[in-house]
């Protein structure tokens, strides 16, 4: 039985497939179209995902779609019409749901087959229920108690639900206009950082500034004794208006949600490209103090109401990995699960294991610690790609390749790797990476000019072999998908400059035995005494490369010094 699962028209479209409940593959059209966030219908991910799988669109079983325009219908209306909610606002949702009811139209004009060809049942899944399933059917709990939470899906940002076995039972939720996600979206905007997805680079600035503007966020966003929340709609615009997205060509913008209440609360917004000022900083600090402390009073609710001791969490607001870090610190939880792909691209995984866990109650497969789902390319593909650039190289055997590039790093290369599979989610986890030595002092600056040129209060994330992570954290987790910042050991900052943030923390990726990723490692870490690596994601201002010509494209308009294709290498003369 062969699930097609997908997220369409809405950012981070995605597509994945399962044979009997297996996944095949699993990425975001994103990769393909080159566009960052790519919104639409995901036609080159489907297209993948069947050609890994070895079918045609007609010997699809099922298709599921992490969108259910039925859900919360008449909360919506409800709200339509006590808000005056305006007419473009109105007539947007509504083009919105007539595209999702319209899968196999897509399909059947996309692979030049008739409608009646394609024999799959299409099944809807509500947003957030797409999210609780891609992270506790996926996890290595039996029982647990799951947190989805973002801007919004089906007119829900939150939903708390307990999952037990193949079976997850929705306890709460929170409708719209109340968001986490919208929140922290409106305070990114406010500090100047208008594109879709920018919420990181106030994660990454918030360890630059003291929490000095607490209370009056407070004020925004408010704590409810039920253990959820709700929004101050004054200080924001989508309440009545809508939020306002566009997807010209795939490419996702929200238009500005916060309103002149919030400047008059914090004052003049900060214009997009203006200098960072101390009350810039100090004003990101206090919006993920606040986020940290509306996620913990969710789930120490969540656990109290619950009696149990895992939790799985998915949703936008869930890659904030600062939070994700202090979880088990600042809660009653003792084990977290989060997915590779925890944002809204993993909901075309969810739909897939909600239809086959939830509704189908099949058992379910082992737990998911492995990311790597998207594209590879073979050796063979790799050197046609280069010789048709007319771009010289040398082939090595495995063992002779790790010798070449770990002695590259040692030497103060900066070295884009390309192996195996591409990662399904947002991070490089070893796949799609630029590598650099992480005890350079320089390496931030180096990479900046080389490469990511981006803002330099944006950290670099540690890669390291799992058995050493106690000499270097101080705390020991098992981290596959770099979804958790944790505090480095204060005698290691100065041996590992390069991937110690300015607050004495990294973002931990765990790397276990089994792939050539962590043979790298390894071989440095014998050349050095140092077993991390800087890991970045390959690219530059674009989507993660996807394939060798990504990738060659990449190396040729940067300074990168050294380009590594599976056993191919190439080196700037």
């Amino acid at each position: 039985m062969y699930i097609l699962g997908i997220n369409a028209y809405h950012g981070d479209s995605s597509a994945c497939i399962f044979k009997n409940g297996e996944i095949i593959a699993a990425t975001e059209e994103e990769r393909f179209r080159r566009v960052k966030h790519w919104a639409g219908f995901p036609t080159q991910a489907i297209a993948f995902c069947l050609k890994e799988a070895g079918i045609s669109i007609q010997e699809v079983d099922y298709i599921t779609i992490s969108r259910d325009p039925s859900a919360n219908i008449h909360k919506k209306i409800i709200h339509s019409v006590k808000n005056l909610v305006s007419v473009k606002a109105l007539k947007d949702r509504l083009a919105n749901s007539k595209k999702v009811g319209s899968v196999k139209a897509e399909l059947s004009k996309f692979f030049n087959v008739t409608e009646e060809e394609i024999k799959a049942e299409v099944v809807n899944v509500e947003h957030h229920r797409s999210h609780l399933a891609s992270a506790f059917f996926a996890s290595p709990f039996d029982e647990s108690a799951i947190l989805s939470i973002d801007g919004f899906g089906d007119f829900t940002s939150t939903m708390i639900a307990t999952g037990k076995g193949n079976k997850i039972e929705v306890i709460d939720k929170v409708i719209y206009p109340h968001s986490a996600g919208i929140f922290y979206t409106s305070l990114t905007q406010y500090l100047g950082f208008s594109h879709y997805g920018d919420e990181y680079k106030v994660m990454g600035l918030a360890p630059y500034g003291e929490p000095k503007y607490v209370e009056e966020l407070k004020k925004v966003i408010r704590f409810t004794p039920n253990g959820l929340f709700e929004l101050d709609t004054k200080f924001f615009t989508h309440a009545k208006e809508g939020v306002s997205m566009s997807w010209e060509g795939g490419d996702p913008h929200i238009e500005s949600i916060f309103s002149d209440e919030l400047i008059k609360l914090l004052g003049p917004a900060r214009k997009q490209g203006e200098d960072l000022t101390q009350k810039h900083k100090d004003i990101a600090t206090s919006v993920q103090k606040v986020t940290e402390e509306l996620i913990f009073h969710i789930l120490n609710h969540l656990q109290r109401r619950t009696g149990l001791k895992n939790i799985c969490i998915a949703g936008g607001v869930a890659q904030n990995s600062v939070a994700n870090g202090k979880i088990l610190e600042r809660t009653s939880f003792e084990k977290v699960y989060i997915p590779s792909a925890g944002h809204d691209a993993g909901t075309a995984m969810g739909s897939g294991l909600w239809l086959y866990n939830h509704i189908q109650g099949n058992d379910r497969l082992p737990a998911v610690y492995n990311a790597y789902t998207g594209y590879k390319a073979s050796n063979e593909e790799i050197e046609a790609c280069l010789r048709e650039n007319e771009v010289e190289y040398s082939r090595y055997e495995e063992k002779e390749l790790l010798e070449v590039v770990s002695q590259a790093l040692v030497d103060g290369a900066v070295v884009g790797w390309f192996q195996g599979r591409a990662e399904f989610g947002p991070r490089a986890l070893g796949h799609r990476s630029i590598l650099v030595d992480p005890t350079r002092t320089d390496a931030k600056e180096l990479l900046n000019s080389k490469i990511k040129r981006r803002e330099s209060f944006r950290p670099f994330a540690p890669s390291i072999l799992e058995e050493y992570v106690s000499e270097y954290f101080e705390k020991v987790d098992k981290v596959p998908f770099m979804e958790k910042v944790y505090p480095i050991k204060p005698e290691k900052h100065h041996v590992i400059p390069a991937v110690t943030h300015v607050d004495g923390t990294g973002r931990l990726q765990t790397v276990e035995k089994g792939d050539r990723y962590y043979d790298l490692i390894e071989k440095f870490r014998q050349k050095t005494g140092i077993p991390i690596l800087l890991n970045t994601s390959f690219n530059e201002n674009e989507p993660i490369v996807n394939t060798p010509q990504d990738a060659l494209d990449c190396y040729l308009r940067t300074q990168m010094d050294v380009i590594v294709l599976e056993n191919c290498v190439v080196r700037r003369k």
